[in-house]
């Protein structure tokens, strides 16, 4: 069983956030965790507790950081908005107008918005990826320049998997002259001071957790399933495996849908910039309209990958069904990481949330650990 030892602090009012932590360690749901919460720009909650590996010789520490997979499209779509909102970039101009080969085969009208929006047609790719692949940008954005969408793009979301962070970075690319990871670090994460990573040095390895994976639920749903062509191309196309995320070759490569690597306390800190009309510790990075842009409804409906009703505004999902937690605020925005990691952006309360495990659920947009902590802090915010 995972040991108790819980470190950090939480303010007052949040004692019930500190024991739903707390019990997700002693119960075994959690080998090694942190969990991070900012009102205003401030950090009010600040947990961690723990081991980094499954053998539980290394306690998870301050500063311990771990693979949060889709978590990490979060700061991809952050890297966007910012070049958005320095006029650099028209996120309803055509892709192609940055990336002009982008234009093959019928996609010369798709948008950076569609891209972020999940509805760009391109959530996966139609060539079998290689392991390894994934480390050559230039394949892999090839690939997607030269292929026609799987569906017509606006029409519906497909979730872009591990195709977002691709195309997204390839536009930051042929704008800036640098790889999203850089722009990333150099205007968001190092401004900041905010230990994330997209592309982990590594100086940094002997801070990294060590993600456990959890073996598939037996349902008869899952048995039952019959995938699409889209949802095939998508999920079974993605040329990784857990494993590789201890590899040098995974942290060293910039995968930016996928292999971000940080804690609930970076991340917390990094959206709290949204949460707070882009300032934070008097450094304005964005314009409070550029943060908020974030909301605008892009698409809703069934999504093709996901097969579950989803909404989806420019890189983030709206509240709605696809989270099963009762939002107290309508201008709410979220998104998570497949094992279990999730980021909550709550504009009304100037608030946001950042849970990081390493034991791994599965699902991509959180799950009963982390929805227990955050549920008592919305309770305790609105007693």
């Amino acid at each position: 069983m995972a040991a108790t030892r819980v470190e950090g602090f939480a303010a007052d009012g949040f004692a019930e956030a500190r024991a739903a932590f707390e019990a997700n360690l002693t119960n075994g749901d959690d080998v090694g965790a942190a969990f991070c919460a900012t009102r205003d720009g401030e950090v009010v909650v600040d947990l961690w507790g723990g081991y980094a590996d499954a053998a539980e010789t290394r306690p998870w520490t301050a500063d311990t950081v771990v693979g949060v997979y889709s978590t990490t499209k979060t700061m991809a779509a952050m890297t966007a908005l910012l070049l958005a909102d320095w006029g650099e970039l028209d996120l309803f101009a055509p892709v192609a107008r940055y990336w002009p080969q982008f234009a093959a085969a019928g996609k010369g009208a798709i948008t950076l918005a569609q891209v972020l929006s999940h509805s760009s047609g391109l959530s996966g790719w139609r060539e079998k990826l290689e392991p390894g692949d994934l480390y050559d940008w230039e394949k892999v954005t090839d690939l997607l320049a030269a292929q026609a969408p799987l569906w017509a793009p606006g029409t519906a979301s497909g979730y872009h998997a591990c195709t977002h962070g691709f195309l997204i970075g390839e536009v930051v690319r042929r704008i800036t002259g640098k790889s999203l990871g850089t722009v990333f670090h150099e205007e968001i994460a190092e401004p900041l001071e905010a230990d994330f990573w997209i592309g982990l040095p590594a100086s940094e390895d002997h801070r990294a957790a060590e993600l456990i994976e959890a073996p598939m639920p037996v349902s008869d749903r899952a048995a039952a399933f019959q995938p699409t062509e889209v949802q095939a191309l998508t999920l079974f196309n993605m040329g990784f495996a857990v494993s590789d995320n201890a590899t040098r070759a995974w942290r060293d490569a910039e995968i930016p849908a996928v292999n971000g690597h940080g804690n609930a306390r970076a991340i917390a800190r990094i959206h709290s910039l949204l949460a707070n009309g882009g300032e934070v510790d008097s450094k304005r990075l964005m314009s409070e309209a550029g943060c908020r842009r974030a909301l605008e409804l892009q698409v809703e409906g069934t999504d093709l990958v996901m097969g579950m009703p989803a909404r989806f505004g420019l890189g983030f999902g709206l509240t709605g069904a696809m989270l099963p937690l009762a939002a107290p605020n309508p201008n709410t925005m979220f998104w998570g990481g497949a094992g279990g990691s999730i980021a909550i952006i709550d504009f009304d309360a100037r608030t946001s949330f950042a849970y990081t495990p390493n034991k791994m659920g599965w699902s991509t947009i959180g799950d009963p650990r982390s929805y227990r902590i955050i549920e008592a802090m919305w309770a305790a915010m609105v007693t």
